[in-house]
């Protein structure tokens, strides 16, 4: 079987979940199957595939903005990137990753009649605030991931809640043709680092006190994170836990960048804090939260979207309840209640270190046992097969 998979994201330019998912689907599919992955951002060197007995192979080819686009939209930068791919195109399967890669995936279908696949790792009908960053070209965005989803022949949800909100979103589309598959972690990535690693250092270079119960928040700064309520919240949290936020950039590859060249300092505060917090109100499975509980760290996260697949309340963390306006924002309808609520399970998951301790266990046996990337990508092949087997 040879399987096309277009990202807008791949190595090095990878600076969201959806790349490191694309990145890591990719390589463990290569042990099954041939892989070619169609990326943006110029060429690309040649990746290795895990393992020892591959049956596959795993080739990588890159495309640059056409020059006569350079100054465009960036939805048309994007489209011109698109046209190139869905040419190239050569494979029993395509399978497109968010709405950057669906054109290329609904254009490479019609033009090769090969079977699309598409893994939905967000909707642009529940992110209005891109259109501060697209203007006109979120319509354009828009457009390219509704007509794709509907004429897609399976659609990869990547948590149920997601599975939901793509139903929602785009009604016309078969139930039966929108499936879930987790995102999944590469536990050997967040092993605890030695103790003369020099990630250490982070805590000494920024002035963090280890001896003081801290939090951790990562990510970008995007509505959808959510930074702005915990930024909130603290002022209900005892004043003796320390806090840590690591924000970066919103959606640009820079951050992404600047983490990867110092994931051995980001590995090294996971491990070195005492929680995880995930305000987001917006997250359709929430890497980030498996990333945590593989370096064993409880976590206190929003209950919205997927992240109720990953963290189970009382278990590997605290859950909190969030009442969400259905126009696409996602924005609490009780604002007030959301920040205390979250406030009260800082509070609580810092209070009793032991406890922590236990879920943060719990957490990590979670993560590596039920979302371990040869497990996702078996589930993914089989996707494969079973839309093949409807053209038969």
């Amino acid at each position: 079987m040879k399987v096309d998979i277009l990202s807008r994201e791949y190595p090095p330019k990878v600076y969201g979940g959806a790349g490191v998912h694309a990145e890591e689907l990719s390589k463990v599919l290569a042990e099954r199957v041939d892989v070619t992955v169609r990326a943006f951002d110029g060429p690309r060197a040649a990746a290795a595939i895990p393992g020892t007995d591959p049956k596959g192979s795993l080739t990588v080819v890159g495309y640059d903005v056409p020059k006569e686009l350079e100054d465009a939209n960036g939805a048309l930068k994007t489209f011109g990137v698109d046209l190139q791919i869905a040419n190239d195109v050569d494979a029993d399967i395509i399978h497109a990753h968010t709405w950057y890669a669906c054109l290329a995936g609904y254009l490479a279908k019609m033009l090769h009649d090969t079977p699309l696949v598409i893994t939905a790792h967000s909707l642009e009908p529940f992110r209005p605030w891109k259109r501060e960053q697209l203007g006109g070209g979120y319509n354009l965005s828009s457009w390219a991931e509704k007509d794709a989803y509907e004429h897609a022949d399976r659609v990869i949800a990547v948590s149920a809640g997601m599975r939901e909100d793509i139903l929602t979103a785009y009604p016309n589309l078969d139930p039966d043709k929108v499936v879930v598959v987790h995102n999944g972690i590469t536990m050997s990535q967040f092993e605890t680092p030695a103790d003369d690693d020099p990630g250490w250092k982070v805590f000494e270079r920024y002035n963090i006190d280890r001896s003081k119960p801290t939090l951790l928040f990562v990510g970008r700064i995007t509505r959808q994170k959510g930074l702005p309520y915990l930024l909130q919240a603290l002022h209900f949290v005892d004043p003796n836990i320390q806090v840590v936020l690591c924000a970066g950039a919103p959606d640009t590859p820079e951050i992404m960048e600047e983490v990867k060249t110092a994931f051995a300092k980001l590995n090294a505060l996971e491990h070195g804090c005492d929680a995880f917090i995930c305000p987001s109100i917006y997250e359709p499975l929430g890497i980030v939260n498996l990333e945590a509980m593989a370096c064993g760290l409880p976590v206190v996260a929003s209950a919205t979207g997927g992240i109720p697949e990953v963290v189970v309340d009382g278990e590997t963390g605290y859950l909190v309840p969030v009442d969400q306006l259905h126009d696409g924002t996602g924005t609490p309808t009780n604002p007030d209640k959301f920040v205390h609520d979250m406030a009260d399970a800082i509070n609580r998951i810092m209070a009793d270190p032991e406890k922590a301790k236990r879920m943060g266990q719990a957490g990590y046996e979670r993560a590596r046992d039920h979302f371990s990337w040869e497990s996702i990508a078996d589930k993914t092949v089989k996707v494969y097969e079973d839309v093949l087997a409807e053209r038969k």
